[in-house]
């Protein structure tokens, strides 16, 4: 199991910052607000209303931000408040030397897969794939609850409703993963991920069908899916289709792509780009059981 950073309590402070795309001050407002309410101490980055064409200032300022936060012990969490493109260009210069002696919690998802995989196979410290403050009053209750709870010591559990594709069967491991977009763009880098025993996580956005195929198969033929301990699925959403269609949704894709594997598998997990987006922590042990319901705890 990877090393759990110390919980939030009241009167802590977290950083908002975005390593990616830019955000203003009206998009996080509702997010800031609730995390006063929850008792702790905001702080924006400099990256916060910052612009450099689509990014949140330049790769520098970025990389820049996000090295304060890791350094500042007195920052207890580092919330990137929005994912889109942009945390890969400045992630290989960061200094991690401070951050492994005083971990804390990195919360986000997307594009932040980049982070989750990295810091999960380098440095053995779990992170949080969650709902960031962009548009965080769109997502559910849930979600939002599920966040918070992670984040003040809470450890959250899942019973939710089989699917038709699923594939039954029990199993433990270290959870892993996020968007599989950007898996499969880190495969073969440092940053790629160790898939052997471990529960991978799959979720994606506005792709086409095809690509998805693309992406598993690359997954499969790198040896990425043969030795799952398990595979949770959330959603796919907003996908795409030729002129001529590919024949199977982005779920029948996948299904098709581990069939010949026997580890449990579960689709429509309620996390990813979707209102339902509820928080993983990636590098804990979590039981996976798929039968009339699935259980992830």
């Amino acid at each position: 199991m990877l090393l759990r950073p110390p919980a939030l309590k009241k009167g802590d402070t977290v950083y908002f910052l975005s390593t990616a795309k830019k955000v203003s001050l009206t998009d996080i407002a509702f997010a800031n607000n609730l995390f006063v309410e929850w008792g702790l101490n905001v702080v924006f980055g400099k990256t916060i209303a910052a612009e450099y064409h689509q990014f949140a200032g330049d790769d520098e300022l970025r990389r820049l931000d996000f090295q304060t936060a890791l350094d500042d012990t007195n920052i207890k969490a580092i919330i990137c408040v929005r994912g889109g493109y942009g945390t890969v260009r400045m992630m290989d210069e960061l200094d991690y030397h401070v951050f492994m002696r005083h971990p804390k919690w990195i919360v986000g998802f997307s594009d932040i897969t980049f982070l989750h995989t990295h810091i999960s196979n380098t440095l053995g410290i779990q992170t949080l794939h969650a709902s960031m403050p962009f548009m965080l009053e769109n997502k559910s209750e849930a979600a939002i609850k599920t966040m918070r709870a992670e984040l003040f010591g809470e450890k959250t559990h899942f019973d939710i409703p089989a699917h038709p594709l699923n594939r039954a069967g029990s199993a433990k491991g270290i959870l892993i993963g996020g968007n599989l977009s950007i898996l499969y763009s880190i495969t073969g880098t440092k940053s790629g991920m160790n898939t052997v025993g471990k529960i991978l996580f799959l979720e994606d956005l506005d792709e086409y069908l095809y690509h998805i195929d693309r992406m598993m198969l690359n997954l499969k033929r790198s040896g990425k899916l043969s030795k799952l301990a398990g595979l949770v699925v959330g959603g796919f959403t907003q996908m795409h289709d030729n002129e001529i269609p590919f024949g199977k949704n982005a779920y029948e894709i996948i299904a098709e792509h581990v069939q010949e594997y026997d580890y449990p598998v579960c689709f429509d997990f309620p996390a990813g780009h979707i209102s339902d987006n509820r928080a993983l922590v990636m590098g804990r042990k979590y039981n996976l059981e798929v039968g009339e319901t699935v259980k992830l705890f």
